[in-house]
């Protein structure tokens, strides 16, 4: 499929890539990795008229901590996620989620930044960023913005982006050093999305209760969502077989699951609980 004809600038910093997009007049769009966009260009499912290339600006690639939370800049790839030292000690399952996202070429290009703004409802990013509660550094003409992820995405491919905004950062909670992670994803044959996707954080304490838990779920519906169900089962319990089996009966509680041709809605049902439930025996076992 070839794309329709477009406009190619490239920006060397924020303001000048946000100006660029104020003078598309809302017909312009942000080049990163390129691999959600592009292939909505190959099938004219977009069609801009302007691609503005912001892969050269610098700082956008960087890894920081600062007041409790992890800071990584929108242009890091998914490889150097998977790689970075700073990630892999402070939130080793954004690394792990990384390191299992689309295929060698996809990891090598495709930044974070563009996969979560994307708001595809079967990217990998969103079950921990969920948990983590990731928030947004959203830079527009009216300035920057700090926006929490939970809502930001609407529906498939609708989100809360402002037309000529940029993101730069996304950041995370840095849960207590205590804490186990891990992301459980049962990838499709053939694309290597998550059919489902489950991303599970939590400690127990000295007296043997939980005293952190955080469980975000992607792949299933239109939406990525957290599961606050769980959370609240959990919180402040032991936890026994059967509490964790309880809890992960509630990974789809008040949630819509979606149904193709691959998986059914019943089907997604029941495999997002049995992903629930060995996320969660694995953080707390």
């Amino acid at each position: 499929m070839i794309p329709s004809q477009f406009k190619y600038v490239r920006a060397e910093s924020v303001q000048e890539a946000i100006s660029l997009l104020q003078e598309t007049d809302g017909e312009g769009k942000v080049l990163a990795g390129g691999h959600s966009l592009v292939p909505l260009m190959k099938f004219r499912i977009t069609t801009p008229a302007t691609l503005v290339d912001i892969t050269r600006i610098p700082n956008l690639k960087d890894v920081k901590v600062e007041d409790g939370r992890l800071i990584v800049g929108a242009l890091k790839t998914h490889h150097n996620i998977s790689k970075d030292g700073t990630i892999i000690e402070n939130l080793p399952s954004l690394a792990q989620t990384a390191s299992l996202t689309g295929d060698l070429q996809v990891r090598n290009h495709g930044t974070i930044g563009g996969n979560i703004v994307h708001g595809d409802p079967v990217a990998d990013y969103p079950a921990i960023a969920l948990a983590m509660d990731a928030e947004l550094k959203i830079e527009s003409e009216d300035g920057t913005e700090m926006m929490p992820l939970e809502g930001f995405v609407m529906g498939p491919l609708i989100t809360m982006m402002p037309e000529n905004g940029i993101v730069t950062e996304v950041t995370f909670e840095i849960p207590p050093s205590h804490v186990k992670q891990t992301y459980l994803k049962l990838p499709h044959p053939a694309s290597g999305y998550p059919v489902v996707g489950v991303a599970a954080v939590a400690g127990v304490n000295g007296e043997g209760e939980i005293d952190y838990i955080r469980v975000g779920v992607t792949g299933v519906g239109d939406v990525s969502y957290r599961a606050h169900a769980i959370e609240e089962h959990l919180q402040g319990k032991k936890p026994t077989d059967e509490l964790i089996n309880e809890a992960a009966d509630l990974a789809v509680e008040g949630e819509e699951m979606g149904s193709d041709l691959f998986a059914s809605a019943d089907y997604r049902e029941h495999i997002t609980k049995v992903y629930a439930r060995r996320a969660l025996k694995e953080v707390l076992k």
